[in-house]
């Protein structure tokens, strides 16, 4: 037997009965008033308090009840002037956008906005299949929807001056009243980060999270006014019910505190969801993971397995945290003068053992990063994070100290520009400097597409003499997802009949299937793939990739602007930032249209003006010729102008520069 095969059926037989959840009274509807204050569950059972109202399971608060269907149907129901007339309860309300026209228009098939309700299972992700981030899933039984997790993806290279990007919920259009909860598993950005922008045009339904996760959020809300989150705080031991669905959870460990995956209990069979997740048997100030928990899940029967793929390319199983303690303890030993740490800002595991390590040798510790301080604060304040307050130093008292006495704990290890470790290295932090008797630490690995910035600050410091030690140097960092070896071994107790990969591009999410079928236990047919806003459907008991798709493209928020950017006006500034641009300002006679004197013509990178002033009156020249040739018969025309003058002294500047710049006309009738 191999040592695979024995680990799950040790895992089975022995944590089986373990830690089995607590029932939890029915769940009802969300309340249909404005949202409340947060709530929380310290016990098991949601306090009446905490809910609108109590109902049976199946019939929540806000469905209408309806009387069975008759096994037959006449010929006039639901069609206009027959016996029934119209069937108004199947008729969509109008609703207001949701989102901007460019989004509404999406080009997709066949599903768009409210569908009538039926008796089948959809589970419909709205991202995290195709990239990094932008988790969001949506679970969906006759009128009952729950969605799990709501992030943000960080914008791709071709996207200039983009923010982030978000969810498109346009599918949920009308279907506001229908969403029984949204369940966050962690407190992470590509999980969390879409709720500001959405959370009010879903209609704010209530949030059931685990409490860590729910200070977070309640912190998110002092940077949106607006904001007002119905949140629910969980213990991982409820249960909880919500329309056709019954909701339990188990911890699972990943780099932040108060992590679950969900199990949700349907008509069609259980469906489990793991957020993010690792197995790490030795963690710092969190529970393990609760493997009798998911062992019982999977003697009950799982349907279907939804389960993180970030990590899969990697082999053997994740490092423990307690080895990177370890090492790090190691690292700060040598070091001489200060210590810069540089890591995740929400990874409190690691703060913990930075702190701890640094009691040892007497070095206090400064934390410096907004978001770092935020969480350290919230982690203290609710017992994540253990350390006497008098290990902490204040930045303006930090160049009294010697520096073989200090530790900076800092955020910018991903080389933002902004970031704290950046402004030191830049010379630009109010406080703090480097000498060559430093040591930088690089506790985090590199996101993907941030390597050319990670490049330029490690550079920054290799000229600055510090003493660097990278995480690929030695084991200082280890990731919060799970491995090929992990994923073995959740397949291995979960035994699911279906299995998704999530979290990730489609090539992980292939390598993620490919497990699954190398041990036997899915085979090809049941690995499930979808795209983005692909549906997937359960009916009887058998599972499918449809080829039914809603929107789910790009919906990108562009400093308070939320949509409104599309892939033309990325196309604009992807023009400008390459080519530069070229503005021609024409007077013409408002009734003739005739030229009243010679274009002026700006440059703004594409040519420098004072340096090239035969070249612009050459351009000038062309755009008078052009704009004079036009049919003497032809009234004032300025959107004709225009047109023509981008085209053409487009292609001129094009021939002589072989640069093609955006030509922006600008047409003033007199």
């Amino acid at each position: 037997m191999s040592n695979k095969t024995l680990a799950g059926n040790v895992l089975r037989s022995r944590l089986v009965q373990r830690n089995k959840p607590k029932k939890v009274a029915a769940e009802s509807a969300r309340t249909q008033t404005a949202p409340v204050a947060t709530s929380s569950t310290s016990s098991a059972t949601i306090s009446a308090a905490s809910t609108p109202k109590r109902v049976p399971a199946d019939k929540p608060a806000d469905r209408p009840s309806r009387k069975p269907s008759p096994a037959k149907r006449g010929p006039s129901r639901g069609k206009p002037g027959g016996k029934g007339g119209k069937n108004k309860k199947m008729r969509p309300r109008p609703q207001g956008n949701l989102l901007p026209r460019a989004i509404q228009m999406s080009q997709v098939a066949n599903v768009t906005g409210p569908t009538p309700p039926t008796k089948t299972l959809k589970v419909i992700p709205l991202g995290g299949m195709e990239e990094i981030g932008r988790n969001c899933m949506i679970i969906e039984y006759d009128r009952d929807i729950i969605i799990v997790d709501m992030g943000l993806q960080f914008p791709e290279e071709d996207m200039p001056g983009i923010d982030y990007i978000i969810p498109n919920i346009s599918y949920l259009r009308g279907k506001e009243k229908f969403i029984r909860g949204i369940v966050i598993t962690h407190g992470h950005l590509d999980h969390t980060g879409g709720l500001p922008h959405l959370y009010n045009k879903l209609g704010a339904p209530r949030i059931f999270t685990l409490p860590f996760t729910a200070a977070m959020l309640k912190k998110k809300q002092d940077d949106y006014p607006d904001l007002q989150l119905n949140i629910h705080e969980l213990d991982a031991d409820d249960e909880v019910k919500l329309g056709a669905f019954t909701l339990s959870f188990f911890r699972v460990n990943h780099n932040i505190p108060d992590s679950v995956g969900v199990a949700i209990d349907t008509p069609e069979g259980m469906v489990i969801n793991t957020g993010d997740w690792k197995f790490d048997h030795t963690p710092v100030n969190e529970p393990t993971t609760e493997f009798g928990k998911i062992a019982a899940l999977g003697n009950r029967g799982v349907k279907l397995l939804c389960s993180d793929s970030t990590s899969v390319m990697k082999s053997g199983y994740a490092l423990s945290e307690k080895v990177i303690g370890e090492n790090l303890d190691i690292a700060m030993s040598r070091a001489t003068g200060r210590v810069i740490v540089g890591s995740f800002s929400s990874l409190i595991p690691r703060i913990q053992q930075v702190l701890d390590i640094s009691a040892k040798y007497d070095r206090k510790v400064l934390i410096e990063g907004y978001s770092m301080k935020t969480n350290v604060e919230i982690a203290m304040k609710m017992g994540y994070l253990k350390a006497d307050k008098r290990q902490f130093a204040n930045a303006k008292e930090i160049n009294r100290l010697p520096r073989e006495k200090i530790t900076v704990m800092c955020t910018g290890a991903q080389g933002e520009e902004n970031a704290a470790l950046m402004r030191i290295v830049n010379n630009e932090h109010r406080f703090l400097d480097l000498k060559t008797q430093d040591t930088v630490i690089f506790s985090s690995s590199v996101i993907p597409g941030n390597e050319a910035s990670v490049q330029r600050l490690q550079d920054s410091l290799a000229r600055s003499g510090v003493n660097i030690v990278h995480y690929k140097e030695m084991d200082i960092h280890t990731g919060g997802h799970a491995t090929k070896e992990d994923t073995k071994m959740m397949l291995q107790l979960v035994r699911p009949e279906y299995y998704l990969p999530i979290h990730g591009t489609q090539y992980f999410r292939l390598l993620n299937a490919r497990i699954a079928q190398e041990i036997g236990l899915v085979d090809e047919k049941k690995s499930l793939r979808p795209d983005n806003g692909q549906i997937v459907e359960f009916k009887d008991g058998i599972g499918k990739v449809t080829d039914r798709r809603i929107p789910a493209d790009h919906v990108m928020v562009d400093g308070l602007g939320i949509g409104d950017v599309s892939n033309v006006v990325l196309r604009d500034r992807a023009m400008l930032a390459g080519e530069g641009m070229v503005v021609v300002i024409a007077r013409i006679d408002g009734k003739t249209g005739a030229l009243l004197e010679k274009p002026d013509v700006i440059s703004r990178g594409f040519i420098y003006m004072k340096e090239n002033q035969k070249f612009v009156e050459q351009i000038r020249g062309v755009a008078e010729k052009i704009l004079e040739t036009k049919d003497p018969d032809m009234s004032a025309n300025d959107v004709y102008l225009r047109d023509k003058l981008r085209d053409e002294l487009g292609e001129y500047l094009l021939q002589k520069t072989h640069r093609r710049p955006m030509v922006l006309p600008i047409i003033i009738g007199v």
